[in-house]
């Protein structure tokens, strides 16, 4: 319900009225009310001129709707196929900030609600995107910290689950991780992937990946005055917040699904709906059939997840609004989009233009959970084989190198395959906004594909924060947590979170010695990719692993990076001949040492097993 007054300003008079929300124009039971408009507010100079407001309430048939403010022109209303919901569509081309009543009356009855228009904030610290200069780090809300022990347990929860079991709630939440920047700025990363945290009152909620309110966070992880709070703070340290979002479906226990305004908003119903079709190549077979695609599309994720279908257009001017609201309103620099093959494709592509005409240095990353960068290609802005669909996504997900990476860690794979990968990156519009990652929330982590190996783990590790992309780390890959099998066990939480962990990892002395070396290299590297930008930037250029050797340079004005991985479990003498003429007489440097390497006999390089090297050439540090 709204609150029971608004203050209205009349800069003109300079008067203040108090206007209450929710009112009867007489004594009797009204026979209609309004409960909410979504989305609850709007801002100046935004690029939609029209605006739909949804509006929420009981008996809204037949209600009609208007507003004193001339400057607050209401184009049309739309009545719903519920009773119970109204659509209102308003100008907002020339609107200043303020509080625009509008008035819904319906025979002798009235109601009168305040919509607030804010100024928008254009500050550049905001909406800054994300690029390969960043390192973005993946925080499981709910498995990161507690930082708010009063806010476990929500009332009427559905939850079914214990807390501290693999599908239960551990409690962290968003105080818990504005607790830790500090931390995170230390270790060097620059980005927060956040998962989703909007309410989920569901029979498993700890995900958060299933929303039951659209524009509400939920309690048990904080408020939306915390996400906002969250966003500022981590700016104020130079680092940035990418909102996890998710617009191909909602929860079951959402109002919609009990009372749908409209009555194709869903794809099928919870007792007729088409299963899960994970199909995510049949869009660009041109072989392909015409059913498949439907299939992938209008499926249900799963049965607790209604599908969306955005082929309706006033659900899609919803979602679309929503997505703007909270950039807008939290200030976040970028979005990662879950499950992104599975909405209607030509939806999404109008989705990311609308938000990037207001926001054009924001970014967007899709996650496309293919292995083959030929299809992986297809879902990047404008790609070089074009199948007639242009995303206008900067970023997607290179799975194709996720696969490389984990079939290298489990030994299934040698360097040979992670260089074959990189060596398809033609047919990519831009390789470098891919977002690369050993692991993430949904597959085993890293250390136990690596079978507890460290040397295995930190050259993997050492590759990804060294080659070209985005790297994305998963919690807890600093300290080389290990989980597998289970979703439940790969989100284990961070030890040291929580108030019935006994070590507190989130410190040098809470951690143990294994924990404290791979700290320390993660730090490391994170904080030469700062300092070399080379690292982050530079052009990549490798030579084929030779002898279990891969050597790959990165470039950048005349800074040179050189990476030599050994995967073989012996040491050796390596003969850099074929790469001496990219080295010239540069001086070798040791990053990891800060010692001076001299070539055997003037061009072998000894090389420990199973290792990682990387050397500055020369010594230029421009950056």
């Amino acid at each position: 319900m709204f609150n029971l007054n608004l203050i209205f300003t009349n800069k003109n008079l300079k008067l203040r009225f108090l206007f209450p929300l929710l009112f009867a124009s007489t004594l009797f039971a009204q026979s209609f009310t309004v409960e909410k408009i979504e989305p609850p507010n709007w801002w100046t100079n935004l690029k939609p001129d029209t605006i739909e407001l949804m509006v929420y309430g009981k008996n809204l048939s037949g209600v009609s709707v208007a507003s004193p403010k001339r400057n607050f022109p209401i184009v049309k209303t739309l009545k719903a196929d519920s009773k119970n919901y109204l659509f209102v569509f308003v100008k907002t081309g020339n609107l200043n900030a303020g509080v625009y009543p509008l008035t819904f009356a319906k025979k002798d009855e009235k109601q009168t609600v305040g919509f607030k228009v804010l100024e928008r904030d254009n500050s550049s610290k905001t909406q800054a995107g994300f690029d390969e200069n960043d390192v973005v780090y993946l925080i499981f809300v709910d498995r990161f910290c507690d930082g708010d022990t009063t806010n476990e347990t929500i009332p009427n929860s559905k939850d079914e689950f214990k807390p501290y079991t693999l599908n239960g709630r551990h409690g962290g939440d968003l105080k818990g991780i504005i607790s830790k920047l500090d931390y995170l700025k230390d270790l060097g990363v620059t980005a927060l992937w956040i998962t989703p945290v909007l309410e989920n009152n569901m029979w498993m909620s700890y995900h958060g990946y299933a929303a039951t309110d659209l524009y509400k966070v939920d309690p048990r992880f904080g408020t939306n005055a915390i996400y906002k709070k969250l966003v500022k703070e981590a700016h104020k340290r130079g680092i940035k917040i990418i909102m996890d979002h998710v617009d191909n479906h909602i929860g079951i226990n959402h109002p919609w699904v009990k009372d749908t305004p409209m009555k194709d908003w869903f794809h099928g119903t919870v007792k007729n709906f088409l299963p899960a079709h994970h199909n995510k190549i049949a869009f660009f077979d041109v072989h392909g059939d015409t059913v498949t695609p439907h299939q992938t599309v209008e499926g249900w994720f799963t049965d607790y997840m209604p599908d969306l279908n955005k082929s309706d257009k006033y659900l899609a001017n919803y979602m679309i609004e929503n997505t703007i609201w909270w950039i807008q309103y939290l200030g976040i620099d970028g979005i990662r989009e879950d499950t992104y093959p599975y909405n209607d494709l030509k939806y999404m592509a109008r989705w990311a233009e609308t938000i990037f005409k207001d926001y054009p240095h924001f970014n967007i990353v899709a996650e496309i959970w293919k292995g083959e960068p030929v299809f992986i290609s297809e879902y990047q802005a404008n790609p070089v084989i074009n199948r007639g669909f242009n995303s206008h996504l900067p970023s997607v997900t290179d799975y194709a190198l996720n696969e490389a990476f984990v079939g290298f860690l489990k030994g299934e794979k040698t360097l040979n395959n992670i260089y074959e990968t990189l060596a398809e990156d033609f047919v990519y519009r831009n390789p470098r906004m891919l977002l690369t990652f050993l692991d993430n929330h949904d597959i085993d982590r890293a250390m136990y594909d690596a079978k507890n190996d460290l040397r295995k783990f930190k050259m993997a590790l050492g590759m990804l924060l060294t080659t070209r992309g985005i790297p994305q780390i998963l919690y807890g890959t600093e300290i080389g947590m290990n989980g597998g099998g289970h979703d439940g066990r790969i989100r284990a939480h961070f030890p040291g979170g929580f108030p019935v962990d006994s070590v507190n990892a989130f410190t040098a002395k809470g951690r143990n010695a294994r924990q404290n070396e791979i700290f320390n290299f993660t730090r490391t590297l994170l904080h030469l990719r700062k300092k070399y930008a080379a690292m982050r930037k530079g052009k990549l250029l490798h030579f084929p692993p030779e002898k279990g050797v891969y050597v790959y340079f990165r470039i950048f004005k005349n800074q040179k990076i050189m990476v030599v991985v050994n995967e073989k479990n012996e040491g050796t003498n390596f003969n850099l001949s074929k790469e001496k003429y990219v080295i010239g007489n540069s001086k070798i440097f040791n990053l990891l040492n800060n010692k001076k390497v001299v070539l055997l006999n003037n061009s072998k390089l000894k090389l420990a097993p199973m290792s990682f090297n990387l050397y500055l050439l020369g010594g230029n540090d421009d950056n």
